[in-house]
């Protein structure tokens, strides 16, 4: 593992096997009665977010109380930031602190980069989502539900996506998930199809390693799995689409459509789900949509990858304590403390 997590196309698929397995060991953390490990006790990470977020932020948050870390929150709102002070003064502030690592959302693309690669800190640097560029941790989470619901919990250890085809629907102009994924699938062999309206494919994406289609219909009988985005209305500055209804009429999944998917296909979505738009509550809400589940396991890859990057010098799970045998009292070796021997 690299010392920074800042671009999914940054990993081996070495790496994201490793990422994906070690999650699954982490997983079983939560079938627990207590969800607690001690691999980063005493460690201190930072969650700088500049954007608005509640899954990514918490959970980030809960994976490194679950590891034990102490974690700062720090939010642009409230804080300095909105006094004026750069991101410069900000990471100086934080490296004065002593922390080990910052977990970073922004809405500026290349945030991360900088943060890592300028030397104002020394600390692991984790993008939890820059502007339109990147969010790796969310490749990897979708990654792993694919993982788990293709191939097996146990089955897909050391296996990655080859050959299964996965098709990304919406707003791929302004998404990161989607950049994200694209890089991180075609790593682990998945075949990747983009649909969007014209208008929302980017510039420049014939680079990419995937297929682009413009026809949801034609697409859903020969995937495995359909990604649904959400219509990012916060980043848009000009009319994209002539209306909602319009849209979602050519790239929504409803029940119509999604019963010309295979069998074994299932829905994702990485949040939040405009119901009605992108997808509607018949879909949201049936067993082949995966997004609460998403969610769950968004907490066990965030552990894993806090764990490698920061304590992977020894085991990611205490093994338990051997069985304490049975003892009878008359066995004088268990019957008093050495030295204790009545005078």
């Amino acid at each position: 593992m690299q010392r920074h997590l800042i671009s999914a196309a940054d990993l081996t698929r070495d790496d994201a096997v490793l990422i994906l397995d070690t999650a699954e060991e982490m997983a079983r953390v939560a079938d627990r009665p207590i969800k607690k490990l001690p691999t980063l006790r005493g460690r201190t990470i930072v969650n700088l977010f500049f954007e608005d977020s509640t899954r990514t932020r918490i959970s980030f948050e809960a994976a490194e109380k679950r590891l034990s870390a102490d974690v700062i929150n720090f939010t642009a709102k409230g804080s300095s930031v909105s006094k004026g002070e750069s991101l410069k003064d900000t990471a100086q502030t934080l490296e004065a602190m002593g922390v080990d690592a910052v977990v970073i959302r922004h809405g500026a693309s290349g945030a991360p980069y900088r943060l890592a690669n300028s030397g104002w800190i020394d600390a692991a640097v984790i993008n939890a989502g820059d502007g339109t560029h990147q969010h790796p941790t969310q490749a990897l989470l979708d990654a792993f539900t694919m993982r788990r619901r293709l191939i097996g919990r146990d089955a897909g250890l050391g296996q990655d996506l080859s050959g299964r085809r996965i098709t990304v629907v919406g707003d791929v102009l302004h998404s990161r998930v989607a950049r994200s994924n694209v890089d991180l699938l075609h790593t682990l062999g998945a075949e990747v199809t983009l649909v969007a309206p014209p208008t929302l494919v980017p510039v420049g994406v014939e680079s990419w390693p995937c297929e682009v289609s413009y026809d949801l219909d034609s697409t859903l009988p020969k995937c495995d799995a359909v990604m649904m985005l959400r219509v990012q209305r916060e980043r848009m500055n000009a009319a994209f689409f002539p209306t909602e209804r319009e849209y979602s009429r050519r790239y929504g999944l409803d029940g119509d459509r999604m019963a010309k998917l295979p069998g074994h296909a299932i829905v994702m979505h990485p949040g939040p789900m405009v119901r009605g738009m992108e997808i509607t509550a018949e879909v949201a809400d049936s067993d082949r949509c995966t997004a609460v589940e998403q969610v769950s396991n968004g907490v066990s890859i965030r552990m894993a990858v806090l764990y490698l990057l920061l304590g992977g010098n020894e085991p990611a799970l205490t093994h338990a304590r051997p069985p304490v045998s049975h003892r009878h009292p008359s066995d004088e070796r268990f019957a008093r403390p050495s030295g204790s021997e009545e005078k």
